[in-house]
């Protein structure tokens, strides 16, 4: 049989069967890691409590749209795949999983052990009620001008290039801070239905405030994009790659104060509040990524003001 008839079946298998029908194998591997305090640190919050797998990994946190979650696998596995892609792990087993905000019902982590085995760790994805707001007439726009897109087109290959840029940055690890407070006048995953026609949802968290008010960094990384004039939707733009596929974006700045390949430490002031780009008033629109998974930057930090209840 082929691996990827291997993992098909495996699957099913897994889906079948109830927790504890596990195989003495996966069983001990599972007790095994139970046992083992691997990076508590790393697994604690604001992730949420952490759950064993059959396959005896980790993870803290609950699947669900728009979260990113921590894990630690045992010595024994070599390599974890997400639904087609690549999970990095760190020397000491430490990961990441991201689930995009529309990501489907179920999940399959696929587990590669050191002896070759392969083993399928199902994970059911927490649908979540995003903000809606319904308006009567049709969206404003249109069809973009052959002019905006010629200006568009170089703007989205820079974005599409730094984001493949991965460094050896820590920052992933760490619990990230706010890199603004105040008043929080948009939240992650929020959408707006013109006319019955949905729109584009809010990709990021705004942070509103002052024009030239600092910024800093949310946790430790590595400079891949500072914007050397306004793009034309995001206006002066930062982005920062924390490591292991996750990175953060920071739109309508008024001025950035670091450069490309700089690393800085989190706490460092990184640039100002502004209104570049498209914005409607002067306020710091953060944004997160774990490969091309889009994560609600709200569930890393403490709460401030949030608006989702």
């Amino acid at each position: 049989m082929t691996r990827t008839g291997t993992v098909v079946a495996l699957i099913v298998a897994s889906l079948a069967a109830a927790a504890y029908a596990q195989t003495p194998p996966v069983a001990e591997r599972a007790q095994a890691a139970a046992q083992q305090e691997s990076g508590p640190d790393f697994l604690s919050r604001p992730f949420g409590a952490v759950r064993p797998l059959s396959s005896g990994i980790r993870l803290s946190g609950v699947p669900m749209q728009g979260a990113l979650l921590r894990g630690t696998a045992p010595q024994d596995i070599v390599g974890l795949d997400l639904d087609g892609v690549k999970v990095p792990l760190a020397e000491d087993g430490a990961f990441l999983l991201g689930f995009n905000r529309d990501a489907a019902a179920l999940g399959v982590l696929t587990v590669t052990f050191a002896d070759g085995t392969v083993a399928a760790e199902p994970l059911a994805i927490e649908p979540q009620s995003w903000r809606r707001e319904f308006v009567a007439v049709a969206a404003r726009g249109g069809v973009p001008s052959e002019a905006f897109m010629a200006r568009r087109k170089p703007e989205l290959e820079l974005i599409a290039a730094a984001r493949l840029r991965s460094y050896d940055s820590g920052g992933w690890r760490q619990q990230f801070i706010w890199p603004a407070t105040g008043r929080v006048s948009g939240v992650f995953g929020s959408q707006r239905i013109y006319a019955g026609e949905p729109g584009a949802f809010h990709s990021g968290v705004d942070v509103a405030g002052p024009t030239g008010t600092p910024i800093v960094a949310p946790a430790d990384g590595v400079v891949i994009l500072a914007a050397q004039t306004p793009f034309s939707l995001e206006g002066n733009l930062l982005m920062i790659d924390h490591g292991m596929g996750l990175n953060s974006a920071f739109l309508h700045l008024s001025s950035i104060d670091v450069k490309d390949g700089e690393r800085v430490r989190q706490g460092q002031q990184i640039g100002r509040i502004g209104a570049t780009g498209r914005a409607t008033g002067p306020h710091l629109h953060w944004s997160m990524k774990w490969h091309d998974a889009r994560i609600d930057p709200q569930r890393l930090v403490s709460p401030m003001g949030d608006l989702r209840n």
